[in-house]
Order: C-alpha cells, then sequence, then structure tokens
C-alpha cells in the first residue's frame, strides 16, 4: 500500500516541485500576498520588512554550513569511515539498509539536531556503498530522522523555557525539562515515532525494477593522498600530524573545560567537537583540506538560501499574519484540544518561519495566554508547537539543504517519500498530543 502511494507522491514531486531556490521566492511571493490580503500591509510596508530582515540570519548560516563542512569533514575521515562501514556492514538485505538508516537518524537527531542531519545524510552514502538500494528513498529516510529532533535533547523550545530569565519567564516562570521532554507523555510519543518511521520507510521501498541505484564511485572519493617523494619544507608541513596534533588537543581540552563547568550543547559546540576531532582523525592538513574541498562543494543552497528565509520570517512576524494564524486555531480550541490545535497551526507557520525558536518568539504571545485562560496544560501546548515545528520540516527544505548538499542530490528527489512520512507522522503525532 505505502509504495503505490509513493509512487504517484514521487512522481509528483519529481516533476512539479521546482529547485529550492525556486521554492524559496514562490514561498516569499506567497507570505507577500497573504499579508497584504490578511493584515492590510502595503507593498511599501512588505519591502522594507522584507529587506530590513534578509541578513538576519547571516550567524545562522554560517552555523549551517559549518555544520555541513565539520560534520563531512570528521566523517570522511579515516577512521570515521571505517567505523561507518562496519556500521553499515550489519544491512543485508535493502529493507535491513532502510530499517538500519532510519534508526541511526533517528537516534543521532534525537541528541542534536545537527548532528543528526550530517550523521544521517553521511551514513546514508556509505549504505549506499555497500548495498544496492533506491538511493533517493536512502537519503529521504536519513532525513526523515530529523522529525524527532524537537522532541528530543537539543529541542530549542522546551530548552527556552527551562532557561532562566527566559522572554515568558514572567508569564509561566521556569518550566523543566521534567515537564517537556522528559515527561511520560513526550516520551511516548518519541518511542511511537521510533517504531513507526523506520516501519514507513521500510514499506515504501520501491520495486526493484523502479529503483535508482547509484553507483558506488560517484558517492565520493574514499582514496588517501599519495605520498609525496622528496617533499619541500612546505609540503613535509602539509604532511605532519604534529601540527594536527598541537592544535587539535588544546581544542578538545577546551571542550572538557566547557563540559565541566556545566556548558550545554549547542550548534557552535557541535560545530567545534566536530572540527577539532576532524582535525585528528585526518592527521594531516594536506588529508584535511581534501576533506574540506569535497565539503564546500555542496554547501552552496545554503549560502544563498538562507537570506530570502530571514526575509519570509520578517514579512510573517512584522505584518502580523503569523500571530493571526495562530489566533485563529486558538479561537476553535478547548483546554483539551489546543495542544493538538499548536501543533497544526505550528506546522503551517513552520513552512514560512523555519526556525524553532524563531517561531516560538512569534506564537508564544498567543498560545500561552490562551492556554491560561482556558485551563490547557501548558507544557503540553508548548510541545505541541514544537512537535509542529519539527512535523513540517518534512515538507519544507530549508533544513533538508545540508543533508541534501553531502548527498549530492535535489529536493525534487526526496521529497515524494517525505510527503507520505509527513501524513503518517502527523497522524501520529498530533494524535496521541490529543490523546495522551
Amino acid at each position: 500500500m505505502l509504495r503505490a502511494l509513493s509512487r504517484p507522491a514521487t512522481r509528483l514531486m519529481e516533476r512539479w516541485l521546482p529547485d529550492a531556490f525556486i521554492f524559496v521566492i514562490v514561498l516569499t511571493l506567497v507570505a507577500a500576498i497573504a499579508a497584504m490580503a490578511t493584515q492590510g500591509t502595503s507593498p511599501v510596508q512588505l519591502v522594507q520588512l522584507w529587506g530590513d530582515g534578509f541578513w538576519s540570519l547571516l550567524q545562522f548560516a554560517m552555523q549551517m554550513l559549518l555544520v555541513l563542512v565539520t560534520g563531512f569533514i570528521l566523517a570522511s575521515s579515516p577512521p570515521v569511515r571505517r567505523a561507518l562501514a562496519r556500521i553499515a556492514g550489519l544491512a543485508t538485505s535493502r529493507g535491513g539498509a532502510i530499517l538500519l538508516v532510519s534508526v541511526v537518524s533517528l537516534a543521532a537527531s534525537w541528541i542534536n539536531w545537527g548532528f543528526g542531519l550530517v550523521v544521517g545524510a553521511i551514513f546514508a552514502k556509505e549504505v549506499a556503498r555497500q548495498i544496492r538500494v533506491d538511493y533517493r528513498l536512502l537519503i529521504a529516510t536519513a532525513y526523515s530522522g530529523f522529525v524527532i529532533w524537537h522532541g528530543g535533547l537539543s529541542g530549542s523550545i522546551p530548552l527556552t523555557i527551562a532557561t532562566e530569565g527566559h522572554f515568558t519567564a514572567d508569564q509561566i516562570g521556569v518550566i523543566d525539562t521534567g515537564q517537556t521532554i522528559f515527561s511520560t507523555w513526550n516520551l511516548m510519543i518519541v518511542a511511537a515515532v521510533l517504531i513507526v518511521v523506520p516501519l514507513v520507510n521500510r514499506l515504501m521501498l520501491p520495486l526493484e525494477h523502479e529503483q535508482v541505484i547509484v553507483d558506488p564511485d560517484k558517492l565520493g572519493n574514499d582514496t588517501q593522498p599519495q605520498p609525496i617523494y622528496n617533499p619541500t619544507p612546505a609540503q613535509r608541513l602539509e604532511n605532519s600530524p604534529i601540527l594536527m596534533w598541537a592544535i587539535g588537543l588544546p581544542g578538545l581540552v577546551w571542550l572538557g573545560l566547557y563540559f565541566a563547568q556545566g556548558g550545554g550543547i549547542n550548534l557552535n559546540v557541535v560545530n567545534f567537537l566536530f572540527l577539532f576531532l576532524g582535525i585528528l582523525c585526518h592527521g594531516t592538513a594536506r588529508s584535511l583540506l581534501g576533506a574540506l574541498d569535497e565539503a564546500v562543494r555542496g554547501g552552496a543552497g545554503i549560502v544563498i538560501q538562507f537570506p530570502f528565509y530571514a526575509g519570509i520570517m520578517a514579512i510573517m512576524t512584522g505584518s502580523g499574519l503569523a500571530a493571526s494564524m495562530s489566533e485563529w486555531f486558538v479561537s476553535i480550541s478547548t483546554a483539551d484540544t489546543l495542544p493538538f490545535w499548536s501543533f497544526i497551526s505550528a506546522g503551517i507557520v513552520n513552512i514560512f518561519v523555519p526556525s524553532g525558536g524563531g517561531q516560538w518568539a512569534v506564537q508564544a504571545p498567543v498560545m500561552l495566554p490562551a492556554a491560561e485562560a482556558i485551563g490547557a496544560d501548558i507544557p503540553r501546548v508548548v510541545m505541541g508547537v514544537a512537535w509542529g515545528d519539527a512535523w513540517t520540516n518534512l515538507l519544507q527544505p530549508f533544513w533538508a539543504l545540508p543533508m541534501l548538499g553531502i548527498a549530492g542530490l535535489k529536493p525534487r528527489d526526496i521529497m515524494g517519500f517525505c510527503v507520505v512520512q509527513l501524513l503518517f507522522t502527523g497522524v501520529l503525532i498530533g494524535g496521541m498530543l490529543y490523546l495522551l
């Protein structure tokens, strides 16, 4: 059944879904037209909002580019490649390969979303080198694991409200992660996702004659730099492990001090860890820079598209469109159904504002007063927004860009499979938020 469902969805996306850059331009126009039609925002005001917000994600764009680059550097190092190859060897069939990639990606994304994006893509490529399985589904499977991230250790919304002095602290106080991430009902949703997502991915596996198989030789260069005879002094430095250890070890010492002093995991820390482990695992600057050259080629989409998404976020927030959408869902909710409608509204807003922290800044002023007024459980409403933000990432290519850059694919190649997964996870997560 799912194979039959994924087949037309894949054909539809391959035919009609444009390049991710075209998608973000169309999304910009849709947001602008909606703001004019529903909020009365003038064209001049829209242009002002759009331009003022265009560069607001520069730091985040650089962080995301480094997620791709540092993750690729680490994963392409000889010892990590050997470890990934051994784990990938656990899959002995096409179906087993899909299940294994699903589990690894889900687990990595639950630990940290940036870690999950990179590990999922690199591991999927390693599996594709060993098992002849549909490459599109394999990468879609790796990306589908990302749906769990906001219910895990790096969920930006539950971590925000667990932090002293957060922007809604005067209203709701500090809500610790025991009531959100580690609550029984949230862990039940996580467990259900861990079971359902791999099964759905496995059931979408195309028939053998329909599969798109990629030549392993086209999945990246696994060869190590050739030895240099009679090297120059400069070449000796490039091939010296001493310099790599001299800079790599202080990096790990700093990380040890950081965690010993109570520091938490964030995107900068993940990138720092990937970079300095990569430096040590490659052993020489020549090997490291070879991996860097290959990694940077996949980052073009991040560089050009993230500013456009920043502009969309500015339109949605500055015009009041995002708040109006949230208010409408609140108006049809009761105390029992508000977590569910929070999930649905967040899923829609996330298509235009694909940032957990940014989305919470938009929806919190609407959702929290409504929850207090009708007596809804605030931690459940908060997690409804968090899960909704994660859910429609299966449709929004914003977060897929680092993974697609590593995999060498376009959004249209994987989105047919992701849409099917979107339907099943939407029913699963939304239903559990409603019933629990």
